[in-house]
């Protein structure tokens, strides 16, 4: 794999981590992530880096804010994904929609939000999974098994207390730490 290109550092509270404390990021999957500017307004409010992680396929603008780092790696299918799953950790929350990528993020501890506001969770991760395989084989049957449905206002809200909820959980996790 190539090594990742990071554009944008974001600053560190070195104090905090020098103190042995692993601060809380919010991990984007940035190729196919509709929600990036609710994660940049939320990450400036809370004051937490936000790693945007992408293969470069679309390209993303980022903002002039210090917190929001873009990270470009190779251009194989997963190579975002294999990015964010190494690089996580417990404290850490990410956005994505790729079910698969949650999987991984959760077995590493770490929290994982849809764009939808859905908690992946290890209690529903099993048939999220499950789900995908079967529509799969149906797409390869060649049933039309449609695609995600059209983001609506409800959906940006859900996600926004979706996101809260889980960085909540992962800052007093980190606090107690």
């Amino acid at each position: 794999m190539a090594n990742p290109i990071s554009l944008g550092l974001g600053a560190r509270n070195l104090a905090t981590e020098a103190a042995g404390r692993k601060l809380t990021d919010i991990y984007v999957d940035g190729d196919a992530c509709p929600m990036r500017e609710e994660i940049y307004r939320v990450g400036a409010r809370l004051r937490l880096n936000v790693l945007v992680v992408s293969n470069g396929s679309r390209p993303i603008r980022p903002p002039d804010t210090s917190n929001v780092r873009m990270v470009l790696v190779g251009d194989s299918a997963d190579a975002a994904d294999d990015w964010i799953a190494e690089n996580i950790s417990a404290a850490d929350v990410c956005v994505t929609s790729d079910i698969p990528l949650a999987a991984r993020c959760l077995k590493k501890s770490a929290r994982a939000v849809s764009p939808t506001g859905k908690h992946w969770t290890q209690a529903n991760i099993g048939n999220a999974l499950a789900g995908r395989e079967i529509a799969r084989h149906l797409r390869e049957l060649g049933t039309n098994t449609r695609g995600p449905a059209p983001l609506t206002k409800r959906d940006r809200s859900r996600f926004l207390s979706a996101l809260d909820t889980a960085l909540q959980a992962a800052l007093r996790e980190t606090a107690r730490s």
